[in-house]
């Protein structure tokens, strides 16, 4: 019998009601493959797939292109922040929803970025990467969900690891010390990447990706033991490439496995985030245009957040 949150996640769009019954309400596989179908089909999906153009969103590959779009009336957000209309923050998001892959409407759009898509810094093409790890963890991670050959972007991200076993964009300038907000893109890319059955072994690198972030407790300074920045306790969807620990956590319930000992404290603090109503807020909302709203607003309840954070919990707790 579904609780009263699960049932507000029911009554929401197909991408959370999907994710909903498989997740928390233990629906039949029959059920969920269905309500994932309409991702496609209705809701945020469909509306998303319908804003495609001829190489992939907007015009380009991490930035809307200024000569050939224009900002349609439902466009929503802060104009002065990063824009996140581009193709790689869309597929992202698409895969955030959980849209089938295999769909027509999904394979015509993303033929269309293989084709044509081509990344603002050298114009490579879209499936080849960039030269930002942070970037490229993003690439990976849709292009193997899509079923794209990401394998050149793989070796180099292989390749980009850091002796503390994380990864950072700022190496290329230098820098020897990883990043939680990089390490996480590159992390969650290459789960994606061994789940589809990617070629080159990539085990060895995630294992120390992990240990990055455990060794600091999802959030803390390995040097002081200090909150390493506060944002990283807010809750913001979609997170685009900011880490938080709610993301972290997500991503190691979806890796599987036992949870680690060294996560307790994040996970008390996602606990603690729950409101007397059962659900968790949006948070921290990253500033930049959005092709359209997907919740009320920060300090409103989000679907997203309390879908996360109950499925993390359910997991750790199962523990």
């Amino acid at each position: 019998m579904p609780t009263d949150v699960d049932a507000w996640l029911l009554a929401g769009d197909p991408a959370i009601r999907w994710q909903t019954m498989a997740d928390l309400v233990d629906a039949s596989p029959d059920e969920v493959t269905a309500e994932r179908a309409e991702v496609a089909r209705s809701g945020w999906g469909a509306r998303l797939l319908a804003l495609h153009d001829d190489q992939g969103w907007a015009g380009g590959a991490c930035f809307p292109s200024r000569e050939t779009w224009t900002p349609p009336p439902e466009v929503v957000g802060d104009p002065e922040g990063q824009p996140w209309t581009a193709t790689l923050p869309t597929l992202r998001l698409l895969q955030a929803l959980g849209v089938e892959p295999g769909d027509p409407a999904v394979q015509e759009a993303v033929t269309a970025v293989r084709e044509r898509g081509r990344w603002e810094y050298a114009g490579e093409p879209f499936f080849e990467g960039e030269v930002e790890p942070c970037i490229n963890g993003g690439a990976v991670a849709v292009g193997a969900y899509f079923g794209q050959d990401v394998d050149g972007i793989v070796r180099r991200l292989l390749g980009e690891q850091l002796a503390d076993g994380g990864w950072n964009c700022e190496a290329e300038n230098g820098s020897t010390r990883s990043s939680f907000h990089t390490t996480i893109c590159v992390l969650e890319g290459l789960l994606a990447y061994e789940r589809a059955g990617g070629a080159i072994p990539i085990a060895d690198a995630r294992s120390r990706g992990n240990e990055y972030l455990l060794q600091r407790n999802l959030f803390r300074r390995a040097s002081t033991g200090e909150v390493a920045d506060d944002a990283f306790l807010e809750f913001s969807f979609p997170p685009q490439w900011h880490y938080d620990v709610l993301r972290a956590l997500d991503y190691f319930r979806d890796a599987g496995g036992p949870p680690d000992p060294r996560m307790a404290q994040a996970v008390e603090h996602v606990r603690a985030k729950q409101q007397p109503d059962g659900t968790w807020p949006l948070e921290n909302t990253h500033p930049g245009l959005m092709h359209f709203a997907l919740e009320d607003g920060d300090g409103e309840p989000s679907r997203w957040n309390t879908l996360r954070a109950l499925r993390v919990l359910r997991w750790y707790d199962a523990a």
